[in-house]
């Protein structure tokens, strides 16, 4: 479900999605700027509808069609023709865009029909003067690039040497799918060719410009941008399509830095809450207290979508708790703060009034460094507390309906500076733990479900902590399981330092007297007559977290460096490191690491 429709209605609820999208990617490009969209048969006409209303019918260039393989196999012998094509529509912003031209290799067979040899060994083909004027062929001869034929007519020599390639049509059959064997394959599923993006880039881009993808996937718009010496722009919903990007961004970098050429800093950045605000936007000619209604009406029915997703019952007239699921109780915490301190002391004490000693506490975000302290605190008090994540595919109809969404436990992440003993300023930071405790108990239920022959991954708990297990069926019905996860390290992805994290603030701008995101949540942007808000910088109470070193897992490589790259301070002193960690589902885990130097 990394990548499927996540508005889970269908053809209706995609276009409504992305007509909105494609109405600010118009107010975002530039005058000169051209919007390329990639789709498959079963919404092209629509698309087409939908760009048409937003940039204009007139600014409708081409439709390519990209031939993805072969025709083989089931495709060749089904009851229609082979669906191996997909559509990219072409659409310009004004009259005036960005053209490079758009070309391919010729092909060998081509230059031997085509082309012939000058006295000086120069490849050439020879074309029709057509409409130039006496004065450009004059210089043409200068140039040496006039042939005369064997009837005296005089015709333009263009020079293989001199050409960019073949001109390319509206039919692109020259690109092949990434195969499963190729450098570039992130597995991603919906993967594009480097070599399909790199046409689009050259030819409605120039370097230094910048190129934006809001659908980035697994990152092919960003690492070709890269490689094509662009500035680039790409977002994603999910945390696994920024997370795979992220990874094969790095990789760019260091494959551009051994040939010795240039390339840029990015930043990783958390665009916020906006699926929850969306959720909980209120909207119309309501007063205050209408407004207020309206809001917590909202409130309780996302708490009844979480609790469903959860499989919970929920709890009617219950002051404090929301529901209950297989003898422990469940409560949601706030929908746009993180779950801190005071929430935990205040959830501990709910239980000890009750009599209860199990409960979940549902949240998107938990404040750092709250856990392992609040549970070894809350297990003092005789209360089996365990924090979960809310994960995106709340919002994902489908995913509740199936009940395929997993509610991820907080991992805990140990790490430890190791001081270098010569130097007293320079230190390392080794990984030495990573605890998971993911428990979705969905083992017996997929061994029960599995078809014969066919295998599936699950998560389960086995030992003191959750692992992941392979399930797979045989064709006599025999259910067998392995465990893949046979040390803490086979969690870890990706991890990173900032060996100096409290030394960036994060400062924005907002307007003057709002909340941190310029308005409150569920309200209504704010609104001005004559004037426009006068904007002041703040601090939002986080840090930026550098990426200053890394180690990661790739299809090719899957060691982990374990202990970081020595760093050396400048001065004498205390500070602070931060160390994340990205497990092998895309949640990430932050600790803070004190470090005395000097």
């Amino acid at each position: 479900i990394a990548y499927r429709d996540t508005w889970g209605r269908g053809a209706d609820s995609f276009i409504s999605m992305i007509y909105e999208r494609l109405i600010l990617m118009r107010d975002l490009l530039h005058s000169e700027g051209s919007i390329y969209v990639h789709c498959d048969w079963r919404v092209n006409s629509f698309l087409r509808l939908a760009l048409d209303e937003v940039f204009g019918s007139a600014y409708y260039k081409n439709e390519m069609r990209w031939k993805r393989q072969p025709v083989r196999g089931a495709k060749a012998t089904s009851n229609q023709y082979a669906r191996n094509s997909d559509g990219v529509l072409f659409y310009s912003k004004t009259d005036q865009w960005i053209w490079n031209g758009a070309y391919k290799e010729y092909d060998p067979e081509f230059i031997r029909s085509k082309f012939r040899q000058d006295a000086d060994g120069r490849l050439f083909r020879d074309c029709d003067l057509g409409d130039y004027s006496e004065k450009s062929i004059s210089e043409f001869e200068k140039q040496g690039k006039i042939y005369i034929t064997s009837s005296g007519k005089k015709r333009l020599k263009r020079f293989l040497d001199e050409e960019k390639g073949e001109s390319l049509g509206d039919m692109w059959t020259h690109v092949a799918e990434v195969n499963s064997m190729a450098v570039e394959r992130t597995g991603y599923a919906t993967q594009k060719p480097e070599a399909l993006v790199e046409i689009i880039i050259r030819a409605s881009s120039n370097e230094d410009d910048l190129v934006a993808d809001f659908f980035c996937g697994s990152g092919t718009t960003a690492a070709v941008a890269e490689k094509l010496s662009r500035k680039w722009i790409c977002t994603d919903l999910g945390k696994f399509a920024i997370h795979t990007t992220r990874k094969r961004l790095i990789q760019v970098q260091r494959e551009l830095k051994e040939s010795g050429k240039p390339f840029r800093a990015f930043e990783v950045l958390n665009l916020g809450r906006y699926e929850r605000q969306a959720y909980l936007n209120v909207g119309g000619r309501l007063t205050g207290k209408q407004k207020e209604q309206a809001l917590a009406q909202k409130e309780r029915e996302f708490r009844d979508l979480i609790l469903r997703a959860y499989k919970a019952q929920p709890l009617e007239g219950e002051g404090f708790f929301h529901g209950k699921n297989a003898g422990r109780l469940v409560v949601v915490g706030p929908i746009n703060l993180p779950v801190g301190r005071l929430f935990v002391e205040e959830v501990t004490t709910e239980c000890r009034k009750r009599g209860a000693s199990r409960v979940d506490v549902l949240a998107f975000e938990f404040e750092m460094g709250l856990f392992p302290a609040s549970l070894d605190e809350a297990r003092s008090k005789g209360i089996d507390l365990a924090p979960k994540y809310i994960p995106a595919e709340v919002f994902d109809k489908r995913a509740v309906d199936k009940g395929q969404v997993v509610f991820h436990d907080v991992s805990f992440v140990e790490a430890t500076p190791r001081y270098d003993k010569k130097d007293k300023f320079t230190v390392r930071i080794e990984l030495t733990d990573f605890s998971v405790y993911y428990t979705q108990g969905l083992l017996d239920t997929v061994a029960a479900e599995l078809k014969e022959g066919k295998s599936d991954v699950v998560c389960d708990l086995r030992g003191d902590r959750g692992h992941l297990i392979k399930v797979s069926k045989d064709k006599q019905g025999v259910v067998k399981t392995e465990v893949l996860t046979k040390h803490w390290t086979d969690w870890v992805d990706y991890w990173a330092v900032d060996f100096d994290y409290m030394s960036r603030k994060e400062i924005i701008k907002v307007a003057k007297g709002s909340g941190v995101d310029g308005r409150l949540p569920g309200m209504e942007p704010p609104q001005t007559e004559l004037t426009l808000p006068e904007f002041e910088e703040r601090w939002t109470g986080s840090y930026i977290f550098e990426n200053e070193w890394q180690s990661f897992r790739t299809r090719k490589n899957r060691e982990l460096e374990l202990i970081s790259a020595p760093y050396t301070y400048p001065a004498k002193g205390r500070y602070t490191v931060a160390v994340k960690v990205i497990d092998i589902f895309g949640n990430d885990t932050m600790v803070l690491v004190p470090v005395n130097v000097g």
